[in-house]
């Protein structure tokens, strides 16, 4: 004998349980590995960036059926990813001022004879992702949005609720700065 679990019978539009599990499931299928790739610009931490995004999907799924246009689900995501990271380096920033201070790592430097093409990539990279962390957060965070996840000024400016015209001086700011610090560390190597 079957029977109807009242979340199966329920209209559509009432928006039943599995509906979001299964917007969800595809959203996670989609978009994981880009809302991490985000949130490891951000905060610079693979395992960091894995738990922000968890933590996004999770709220939005428990928020589901107080989304007004699914449509923007994906977009609900990114900002909250973006909010998240931000909430980290609050925290780390709280940490840092109140804990021991801990000996920074040191760059290994790129002078070493012999050094091979992958060597030097992930040397230029690092120093990339060390000019982002000198950034002001806004600047950083849209010039991640635009160069990293190839979003559009006004997907930006809805991932950080902000009009498209900051997000125009932001990036150009962050970019002027970005050129100013990279700059320098790439005299540094010659």
């Amino acid at each position: 004998m079957t029977h109807a679990t009242p979340e199966l019978a329920a209209p559509v539009s009432a928006a039943p349980r599995w509906s979001a599990d299964r917007a969800l499931e595809e959203l996670y299928a989609a978009h994981w590995r880009q809302l991490v790739r985000l949130a490891v610009l951000l905060v610079r931490d693979v395992g960091t960036a894995e738990e922000v995004v968890q933590d996004a999907f999770v709220a939005m799924h428990a928020r589901w059926a107080r989304l007004r246009d699914p449509d923007k689900a994906l977009a609900y995501l990114r900002q909250a990813v973006v909010n998240r990271s931000r909430s980290v380096l609050r925290h780390r920033g709280v940490v840092d001022r109140h804990a021991p201070a801990v000996e920074s790592m040191t760059r290994q430097a790129l002078t070493a004879s012999g050094a091979d093409r992958g060597a030097l990539d992930a040397a230029r990279r690092d120093a990339v992702l060390a000019a982002l962390s000198q950034l002001p957060t806004r600047q950083r965070e849209v010039l991640v949005l635009r160069h990293y996840l190839e979003l559009s000024e006004a997907e930006i400016a809805e991932a950080l609720g902000i009009a498209r015209g900051s997000v125009k001086a932001h990036a150009s700011r962050g970019s002027a700065a970005l050129r100013e610090l990279l700059r320098d560390t790439w005299k540094e190597e010659s």
